[in-house]
């Protein structure tokens, strides 16, 4: 099995804890990492601060083309990448309606290269004869970054590219599923970025909890479970540092009774299923009006009866495993309780047999708020749709939920969709689309699915703090 080390101040670091990665579609390991002690995270938060004021000093135009030169050694590596993300998440190679590995490294190398060409410029509220007043946007100092093991590397590139666009250098600390391809990550940038500026320390809880309250690091971008999240910010409060949390997700869609079944059934049943529903922003809970409701089910059962599934490394499958047996262990069980509370599984409902984390796609059908599939976020293989009535009681139970990060309004009236979808309690939605994100717009929740916003220039500020200069001219 290859072995990837870590990485503090340019330099691999090996240690004697090691930790081996299970692929998910074998259930068998097949890359070993070092892991790290919390005096490993002290070395690296002292390697990015001692590279802080070199790399926050750097001319503008210098720091972007390093960006877009690790955005080009990213690209130049993508079939290695791509294997690896396979490997450890188990996400296909290319997936369904194309969201795969392929588009998870491919979009890595986009958001480098749109973030890198962001510019914070400073802002000029008053000049006359009296004085002059900027507002100007300077750097923290250290990052450190905490990623989940559902999309492992994009995520990675979604919280340091911006901190490093800021002038910030990162400390990141990857799921102890899924490190491998970060390793790999991190080790390329560190070809190119001066030593010191990123920093990999992996490992398990510890490692996370001695970044959460290191008295070092100005900000933790983190992106994970409400319960972590919770906690980081616990520990965080010592030292005030600043923080990016985008935690879980119950997305609800609603479809109205004006669209056919039949064409937008496709539609839901990918924004719904891509990566095996582990999406924080995928489509969790569907709400369809009861004139079409047995028609729409019917249409999403036979859509999730005909998906291949499989091993992602065949090009042809169109869903993988389940990342780890906890996440497996989570969905069997709120497919067990969704049918003691009577539910109607139109199709799956069991875990696959043989090797690995598989689980049949499922629609489920007779339920309604209450019960667990639809209170609680399955990030699974395993879709609760509800029927209603009229649009008053779908607002009220898409915003039944202390989860608030995405939301979708489905028909062919435009107009109608968006004034119903600005009524949930969500920070993004979309009308005829549903999780989809871009590297210019801002992407964030609301509730306790997180706090601030991640991407486009909104979220490159929350890698900054504000600093006003008052020049008087009499």
């Amino acid at each position: 099995m290859k072995h990837y080390p870590m990485y503090i101040n340019g330099k691999a670091v090996r240690t004697e804890q090691l930790l081996e990665v299970i692929n998910p579609a074998l259930g068998e390991p097949f890359a070993v990492v070092d892991t790290g002690l919390p005096e490993h995270v002290d070395a690296a938060v002292a390697a990015a601060r001692a590279a802080f004021p070199a790399w926050s000093a750097l001319p503008d135009a210098e720091r972007k083309g390093l960006l877009h030169a690790l955005a080009g050694t990213i690209e130049r590596n993508m079939p290695e990448l791509m294997e690896l993300v396979t490997r450890e998440n188990g996400k296909p190679m290319n997936g369904l309606n194309g969201i795969g590995s392929g588009m998870e490294i491919g979009g890595a190398v986009a958001w480098t290269h749109v973030t890198a060409d962001f510019d914070l410029e400073p802002e000029v509220i008053q000049d006359n004869d009296v004085a002059r007043i900027e507002v100007h946007r300077k750097a923290l100092g250290v990052v450190a970054s905490i990623t989940p093991w559902n999309w492992p590397l994009l995520i990675a590139i979604w919280h340091v590219i911006p901190a490093l666009r800021a002038g910030n250098t990162v400390v990141l600390k990857p799921s102890e599923y899924t490190p491998v391809a970060t390793a790999r990550f991190v080790e390329l940038a560190n070809e190119v970025l001066p030593a010191g500026v990123m920093n990999l320390v992996m490992g398990g809880p510890d490692v996370g909890a001695a970044i959460a309250r290191h008295p070092d690091i100005n900000k933790i971008v983190f992106t994970g479970s409400t319960r972590t999240g919770k906690r980081i910010m616990e520990s965080a409060a010592a030292s005030l540092k600043r923080l990016t949390l985008e935690l879980g997700g119950n997305d609800a869609g609603i479809v109205l009774p004006d669209v056919d079944p039949k064409t937008v059934a496709p539609k839901l049943f990918g924004v719904g299923f891509h990566n095996n529903g582990q999406t924080c922003a995928c489509l969790k809970r569907l709400y369809v009006h009861e004139s079409i409701y047995d028609d729409v089910c019917a249409e999403l059962a036979r859509i999730a009866s005909g998906v291949k599934v499989g091993d992602g490394m065949d090009p042809s499958t169109e869903l993988g495993p389940l990342q780890n047996r906890a996440q497996l262990d989570i969905v069997t069980n709120l497919a067990a309780d969704a049918r003691e509370r009577g539910g109607r599984f139109l199709s799956g409902g069991q875990r696959r047999a043989g090797k690995g984390y598989f689980f049949e796609p499922t629609i489920v059908a007779g339920l309604s708020n209450g019960a667990r599939l639809v209170d609680e976020e399955q990030f699974g293989p395993i879709l609760p749709v509800i029927k209603y009535k009229d649009i008053d009681e779908a607002v009220r139970l898409a915003n039944d939920n202390p989860n608030g990060l995405g939301g979708s309004v489905w028909s062919n009236d435009l107009a109608l969709a968006a004034e119903i979808g600005k009524r949930l309690e969500c920070g993004n939605v979309w009308i005829n689309d549903h999780g989809a994100v871009q590297p210019d717009a801002p992407f964030g929740g609301v509730k306790q699915s997180g706090i601030g916003v991640e991407f486009g220039k909104q979220g490159l500020e929350e890698f900054t703090t504000i600093q006003t200069v008052k020049i008087m001219k009499n």
